[in-house]
């Protein structure tokens, strides 16, 4: 049964956080081969011969070789010389994402960009590391938590091991019940750790708790400025009301947040395919 809802939790995690991985690379293309280039046809004997009879019998006495100039840098420069300075540009790039994703006044596409650089530069793991030291250092602060939920879903995405991904999903959940005793208006821990939930298996009961923590998000979205991201929320409640059979209740939340943000497409389209 544990098995089970490991399993899960982690394709319910990944399904709802939307991760887009594993997606095959273009393969490079072969290069053109330039020594093949510089022959453009074989030599003929006849023109091997014609070639020995035009040189003169005796060749000219060269003149001695001179000695190699003595280079300017008197030793080469060793790996482990390079290694200290590339590790200190990393440790920088991570530090400088992990400042943005715990930020107060960072947007929320700064965030997913912080994110997507971490992924392509493959430095999750070490942000984690990051995220767990901040945590260590600075408990009441809900930012390290939620984001550090994050960093173990982003993690999850990279693994291939179901079981793996499994308890990285509920450690991130566990990270998000962090933040949000912390902090419960963080709006990335209890959106993240609800989507999460929604994909749960129904043996676990979890749909009023999900439907909860939405419209827990809309009441507490709704008593500050309007973000862009702030309409998945009502897209996510309505779905859940969907699911639980409330069709009426579903249509009502997706036209609160048509009037909300009115050129959010994914929201026209859910009514627009509704009676």
């Amino acid at each position: 049964m544990r098995r089970l809802i490991v399993v899960a939790v982690s394709a319910g995690v990944l399904a709802g956080v939307g991760f887009y991985v594993n997606q095959p690379k273009p393969q490079p293309q072969p290069q053109p081969n330039p020594l093949a280039e510089t022959v453009a046809e074989p030599v003929s004997p006849s023109a091997i011969e014609e070639t020995r009879i035009a040189e003169p019998i005796s060749a000219k006495p060269q003149p001695p070789a001179q000695p190699a100039p003595t280079p300017i840098i008197s030793r080469p420069i060793t790996p482990s010389a390079v290694a200290p300075m590339n590790s200190g540009i990393d440790a920088s790039i991570v530090s400088r994402a992990v400042d943005a994703l715990v930020s107060p006044q960072a947007s929320h596409q700064e965030k997913r960009a912080a994110w997507k650089q971490l992924r392509d530069a493959g430095k999750l793991d070490q942000a984690i590391t990051d995220l767990e030291k901040r945590m260590a250092d600075d408990p009441r602060a809900a930012e390290y938590p939620a984001a550090l939920g994050q960093a173990y879903l982003q993690k999850c995405g990279t693994l291939k091991d179901v079981r793996e991904q499994g308890i990285l999903a509920m450690q991130a959940d566990k990270a998000f019940d962090t933040a949000l005793g912390l902090d419960p208006s963080n709006w990335e821990a209890r959106f993240t750790k609800a989507v999460g939930m929604s994909y749960w298996p129904p043996v676990l009961n979890k749909g009023d708790e999900v439907i909860q923590h939405f419209q827990t998000l809309i009441e507490q979205q709704e008593a500050q400025p309007a973000q862009p991201h702030f309409a998945e929320t009502y897209s996510w409640l309505g779905d859940q009301y969907q699911k639980a059979g409330r069709a009426d209740d579903a249509r009502t939340v997706w036209q609160r947040g048509a009037a909300i943000f009115p050129a959010d497409e994914k929201l026209r389209a859910k009514l627009s395919a509704t009676p």
